[in-house]
């Protein structure tokens, strides 16, 4: 199985070490057909896009798909679940301007409905220490999930349970009624080898997402590669492999 795109690169536009152009170098080099750039969103509240620099980067990346033809190079954005009700920082000018985006629940989120969304964070972080929280934890992020993909057209999910469990096989069930992708991210360790498993149970697809916030880690796989290998997802069911 080969993996032949990078849907999720970070750069100095949000809090990687590279510049976009640092990143297609890279990904030329490893032999990809695709790269994208998927910053943090701008509701981010520590490295979020500022939102008027949103074109600068698609303004160089159209120059830089000029420059470097033997690559396709995508603006992405990793959106932020901004709360409970599935509102991500995305607006209509933001999505008319991406090639794609994928979305991502991050505690630096800031909250929209103060108390309801405080509380997911908070049980999102007590969740490793109480099974109260972990259920309640579990609940509201996977209301959040769903909610948001009814909402927008995402491309993906990242990291699903990373951040804050969630209900994999309810939130594979709609992503894939949905055709939303589940990232198995090689930085967080999410999706686990048991949660692809449960996602299986579905007909939902998968993306390996290198989540390289410097140069050098663009198309760096090894370790969600590796936990699909465990887990059996055949290659036709991860959009960015082939053989």
């Amino acid at each position: 199985m080969k993996i032949i795109a990078d849907y999720h690169t970070h750069t100095t536009f949000s809090h990687g070490t590279g510049s976009i152009e640092d990143n297609v170098k890279v990904a030329i080099q490893k032999g990809l057909k695709t790269l994208a750039i998927s910053d943090h969103g701008p509701g981010h509240a520590f490295y979020g896009i500022k939102k008027h620099r949103f074109q600068e980067m698609r303004d160089e990346i159209d120059r830089l798909n000029e420059k470097y033809p033997e690559i396709e190079i995508l603006l992405n954005l990793e959106a932020n679940f901004m709360s409970v009700d599935g509102t991500i920082d995305v607006d209509d000018d933001m999505i008319a301007i991406s090639d794609l985006i994928m979305c991502g629940y991050h505690f630096g989120s800031s909250p929209r409905k103060l108390f309801l969304d405080m509380k997911m964070h908070l049980f999102a972080m007590l969740s490793k220490y109480s099974k109260g929280f972990y259920e309640k934890s579990k609940k509201i992020n996977t209301e959040m999930m769903i909610n948001a993909m009814n909402k927008y057209d995402i491309t993906a999910i990242t990291h699903p349970g990373a951040k804050g469990p969630i209900d994999v096989i309810a939130v594979a069930t709609v992503a894939s009624q949905k055709n939303v992708a589940l990232e198995v991210n090689a930085k967080h360790g999410h999706l686990t080898v048991e949660e692809i498993k449960v996602a299986l149970q579905t007909d939902v697809k998968f993306i390996l997402g290198s989540d390289a916030h410097d140069p050098e880690n663009v198309g760096e796989f090894t370790a969600s590669l590796n936990r699909c290998i465990e887990a059996g997802i055949p290659a036709d069911r991860i959009l960015n492999a082939e053989g």
